[in-house]
């Protein structure tokens, strides 16, 4: 069978897992989930399908690269040929991290000018007046699709601690569902060498990711109240930068703390990573298994997954290992590793499951997102810290779905 054909049926399986484990299958909005899902495949069409959608996003695909470059030039500045010199090789401290700086200082000024709230707006009001969702789970969602997990509640912040348990799991499970835009001009760097078209793959897998993290959150935990925001899309952020130049400076300030949670991150998860794998390798050693890893066991467990989203069977344990490391540890662990991959062995993946392998890493899934998003949403409204540790996994759940049917639909298409 095809694997497009396969990734067809893999539709209805990722929906059907969401419905297996939904809280209450009696409420489940099916005209909020058509109206998501077909607002989904219409952005892919429109990327992947549409001589003018394209153009554009081939358009926005040299724009972030053409960002990269500006960046280089700022890191050159304080790193001098640890970025320049070809010889010291891809350093991803002085190469990814300052990237992250940059992109963030960029969208403070563009938060400051007005600008994104437009944008944010566009989107928000598309998925409320098409899905029927409330103005503030919308918004959310929307917001999302630019800044972090912790940022785009922001947006929402007086409506937090009145939000329905339906809303509260629809804003956690965009959180997850999708990347923040310092994080994908990072990733953007780690890949572009060996994906030239990363940018754009990256920026639509975000779009889709909102209303499929929304269809993934009405499922599990469908709307059983009346949302305070309901058929209301109004956006409250108050601005306190006194000009450009303050914005630019506050924005760097904040993607200094952003590069410096992920390097840590990384440090730390890389190293407990080689190490449990040392250990695993000492087990499987006397028992007489050779070559045992914990990416090769995530490539187990997701072995059906990537299978049914329609990746063609002999590279479903790659692309299974990296959705594993992405759920288990995290995305960019998953993206090092894809990078890494793919430079050692040029050539050796399809396109098409490189791409498909792009959709389904991008997003905050992840166990450590749980637990950052109690925190940081939980410090807007700390009486609805209870009800977000109880939804943890199931945003989890939908998040990883969302981003998965991202995926498997991109694959159709490609």
């Amino acid at each position: 069978m095809s694997p497009k054909i396969i990734g067809f049926f893999g539709v209805f399986v990722l929906l059907g897992i969401a419905w297996a484990f939904s809280k209450n299958k009696r409420a489940i909005n099916y005209k909020t989930v058509l109206a998501g899902l077909l607002l989904q495949i219409t952005f892919a069409v429109i990327v992947l399908k549409l001589p003018w959608g394209r153009y554009f996003f081939s358009f926005m695909n040299d724009v972030i690269v053409k960002l990269l470059s500006f960046s280089d030039k700022g890191a050159e500045f304080v790193f001098g040929g640890l970025v320049t010199n070809p010889s010291m090789g891809f350093i991803f401290a002085v190469r990814v991290l300052p990237t992250i700086i940059f992109v963030s200082s960029i969208m403070a000024v563009l938060y400051y000018l007005g600008i994104m709230q437009k944008v944010v707006l566009f989107f928000a009001r598309i998925m409320a007046k098409l899905m029927g969702t409330s103005g503030a789970e919308s918004l959310s969602a929307s917001a999302n699709i630019f800044v972090g997990q912790t940022e785009a509640p922001l947006v929402v912040r007086p409506y937090v601690a009145s939000m329905t348990q339906s809303e509260l799991m629809a804003i956690m499970t965009g959180g997850m569902a999708t990347i923040s835009g310092g994080i994908m001009a990072a990733y953007v760097g780690l890949l572009v060498e060996s994906i030239p078209n990363i940018a754009g793959h990256l920026l639509a897998a975000s779009i889709m990711a909102a209303p499929a993290g929304l269809v993934m959150a009405k499922i599990l935990v469908p709307e059983t109240e009346e949302p305070e925001t309901k058929g209301i899309v109004k956006l409250q952020l108050e601005i306190t930068d006194a000009n450009v130049i303050d914005a630019a400076a506050n924005g760097s300030s904040v993607g200094m703390q952003l590069a410096i949670n992920v390097a840590a991150c990384l440090v730390a998860f890389m190293a407990i990573l080689a190490m449990a794998n040392y250990l695993l390798g000492l087990g499987a050693g006397y028992a007489g298994i050779q070559g045992m890893t914990f990416e090769r066991i995530f490539g187990w467990i997701f072995t059906p997954l990537a299978w049914v989203m329609g990746v063609p069977s002999h590279e479903v344990p790659q692309v299974a290992s990296w959705m594993g490391q992405k759920t288990v540890l995290n995305e960019f662990v998953a993206y090092l590793n894809m990078a890494t991959y793919l430079k050692a062995n040029p050539g050796v993946m399809s396109e098409r499951s490189v791409a498909m392998a792009s959709y389904a890493l991008c997003g905050f899934a992840n166990f450590l997102s749980i637990a950052i998003q109690i925190g940081g949403i939980g410090a807007m409204a700390p009486e609805r810290r209870h009800d977000l540790a109880k939804l943890g996994l199931y945003a989890l759940l939908a998040s990883s779905l969302a981003g998965f049917l991202s995926a498997t639909i991109a694959g159709i298409l490609i």
